[in-house]
């Protein structure tokens, strides 16, 4: 019988047999009873839910072997590159002081368990070092049998490994080794009893887009390592990033294989970090470290991470001592000019990055988009409008062409507002839409990053001395953004409401494809629930009437501004033209005007002449009249001006009500009211 048995067996024989005690120490023994009904249910606790956490390593007493040793700041550096390697080069270990409970019996399967941890690796140029570090699980801390060298510190000369070891290990490997199948010098691999991994890839990370984006390990930058295995599924998952530009842990595993740890581990076994050199040799570091069985890893709070060492260069002697003999004059003005450019373009990119920025994704490096504007060059300047100028711009990173869109905002709090809405909407994807690449954020200034469109604005073509578009075109850009306004307002996760639809912010991609772009003033809000009252934002002509007493921007204002945007391209003239005289002065009421006399088409735009299809233009011109009606409820949602572009719906099912304005007078009432026409 197990002693778990014979514990509760002979617990039962005191609880329900007991001897008869003496009467003089009945009262002691009842008091035993007590203490041993509180104490049995406590005793497996302990070890079925093993956790801990160290954000440094200041306070901790880790297991240390070979070369490994904690820094005077709380770093965990495993190897040093500064002493000279025997032929195996050298290892480090450190392990957790007590062993973990990884089986509930000897017998029985492996439990889920969960780590993670920060790391660098550091050589004296990148990409020159090795060989590399391993989070490991071993029966023992003892590896004194182990080699460095690519064996890592973790097995003996053998590559193939002995399934005796017991050894779980996820390597982190910068040097490739042909006779272990290393597939290069940069990957992360899962070793099983053997060197040789059982599943490995090349180390990289996948956005939020799903982009995969690789990770030189051996360059001196923080990476974050996620270790995760399903015992109940038998699945292990491992994944990376580098701390800078993706602080949380990516949605997509770098690794994801299937095995049963069962036969491997132990009932209990050592958990830890093992690393090894060889004449090629880097500083290893572990810099804050978490783990957990049957649960996630508890959170790091990477605020406490230990700095890592620098390494300190004579410059005299490796720039200067060629030029000794230079006048002194002449080597001050140099090592001046030099400081001063340095002090400068550090300034011009420096960036203070607040706690609650990298909440949201999407975020770029404030100096990765000065580079690709090449410092905001005039000569990049695409244009200027109401909310700041627009930057023709190519992302290192990827050599994407962008347009760099430079906005001012105001308070911080509404600035927070701001970038979580920009982060929501970097997730819309429609082909008809603007694709949002990102955004940044240096002081009260906020960019936003987008696909570059090569052949700019559909108003340069309307009204500027571009080529004239034709009806055909201007049909199938039409139907494009009335697809996209569909999309924000019904087929997305929430409701979008653009805000500021108009020809300016249509762009047009190689083919002639209209997009809409400039999501620097949309709003969103869930289905089912009313618009926020907001501050008046738009442009005088495309704004709704009922803005300026409800304040609230709906899909219904939306399709308001939609409607200028069908009359502007099928007359080729704006909205609103003070300049002209009478009914003139709205383009709204000059077309409804026309249709009152039945000659509607000779609102269509002259320069056309009589190339357009007589059909097509009736639709387009009284649908932008229904859409520009000045009850909301009177107006036609996206959906249904889909199916009116498309024939598949009539416009006789709609009757057209009131006309947005009837004079002169209103319209100047509707200037004054909106004087300052973009607000935030």
């Amino acid at each position: 019988m197990a002693p778990s048995s014979l514990t509760l067996e002979g617990l039962k024989s005191l609880l329900f047999f007991p001897p008869p005690p003496p009467p003089l120490y009945h009262h002691h023994f009842l008091l035993l009873l007590l203490l041993l009904l509180l104490v049995l249910p406590c005793c497996p606790a302990a070890s079925i839910n093993d956790s801990f956490v160290f954000h440094n390593f200041r306070q901790s007493n880790l297991i240390l072997s070979d070369s490994s040793i904690i820094t005077k700041k709380g770093a965990l550096r495993l190897t040093n590159d500064s002493t000279p390697t025997p032929n195996w080069g050298y290892m480090g270990h450190a392990f957790y002081p007590e062993a973990l409970k990884f089986k509930t019996t000897p017998a029985g399967t492996a439990q889920s368990f969960s780590t993670r941890f920060v790391f660098a690796i550091v050589s004296k140029a990148p990409q020159s070092g090795g060989h590399g570090l391993a989070f490991v699980i071993a029966p023992s801390t003892n590896l004194s049998n182990a080699k460095g060298s690519h064996y890592l510190g973790l097995f003996d000369g053998s590559p193939i490994g002995n399934s005796s070891n017991h050894i779980f290990a996820v390597e982190f490997d910068t040097v490739i080794e042909p006779s272990l199948q290393d597939i290069d010098d940069n990957h992360v691999g899962v070793d099983i009893d053997s060197p040789i991994s059982k599943a490995s890839s090349t180390a990289s990370y996948y956005t939020d887009d799903g982009k995969n984006e690789t990770v030189v390990l051996d360059s001196r930058t923080l990476i974050q390592a996620w270790i995760d295995y399903d015992g109940h599924i038998n699945l292990l998952n491992v994944t990376i990033a580098p701390l800078s530009s993706h602080p949380g842990k990516p949605k997509r595993p770098l690794i994801s294989y299937s095995v049963d740890l069962s036969p491997i581990l132990h009932e209990h076994m050592s958990a830890g970090f093992s690393a090894s050199t060889q004449s090629i040799a880097s500083e290893h570091y572990v810099l804050a470290w978490s783990f957990m069985i049957n649960g996630q890893a508890p959170e790091l709070d990477l605020s406490q991470l230990a700095p890592i060492p620098t390494a300190s260069t004579s410059m005299w002697k490796s720039r200067f001592l060629p030029y000794v003999f230079i006048p002194i004059f002449l080597l001050l003005w140099i090592v001046a000019g030099i400081s001063w450019e340095i002090y400068r373009r550090r300034k011009l990119t420096h960036e203070k990055i607040e706690e609650w920025e990298l909440e949201y994704p999407h975020r770029l490096p404030y100096k990765e988009v000065y580079r690709a504007t090449e410092g905001f060059n005039e000569k990049k300047l695409l244009g200027k409008g109401g909310f700041g100028s627009i930057y023709k711009g190519v992302l290192h990173r990827n050599g994407l062409e962008v347009a760099v869109k430079r906005v001012s905002h105001g308070a911080e709090q509404g600035m927070k507002e701001f970038v979580a809405e920009v982060s929501t909407l970097g997730r819309l994807r429609h082909k008809n839409l603007v694709q949002l690449q990102g955004w940044c954020r240096r002081g009260e200034e906020l960019l936003l990053i987008y696909d570059l469109m090569p052949n700019g604005s559909l108003d340069s073509y309307i009204f500027g001395d571009k080529r004239c578009l034709s009806w055909g075109e201007r049909v199938n850009i039409l139907k494009g953004i009335a697809s996209s306004l569909l999309y924000l307002h019904e087929e997305w996760e929430q409701i979008v409401v653009h805000r500021d639809v108009k020809a300016s912010n249509v762009l047009l991609d190689a083919a002639m494809n209209g997009k809409l772009g400039d999501f620097g003033l949309a709003r969103l809000y869930d289905y089912g629930t009313n618009a926020k009252t907001t501050h008046i934002v738009g442009t005088v002509g495309y704004m709704a009437p009922e803005l300026s007493s409800t304040y609230k921007a709906t899909t219904s204002s939306d399709v308001f501004s939609y409607g200028a945007l069908l009359l502007e391209v099928a007359c080729g003239r704006r909205p609103a033209c003070p300049g002209r005289p009478g009914e003139e002065v709205l383009l709204v009421n000059l077309v409804h005007s026309l249709w009152m006399e039945g000659r509607i088409l000779s609102a269509v735009d002259k320069r056309l002449g009589l190339d357009y299809i007589e059909e097509e233009a009736e639709v387009v011109l009284k649908l932008g009249l229904h859409c520009s009606q000045a009850a909301p409820e009177a107006r036609p949602n996206m959906r249904q001006v889909v199916k009116f572009l498309n024939g598949d719906l009539a416009l006789e099912a709609m009757e057209l009500q009131d006309q947005v304005m009837e004079d002169d007078q209103d319209f100047d009432q509707l200037v004054l009211q909106f004087s300052s026409s973009r607000i935030t």
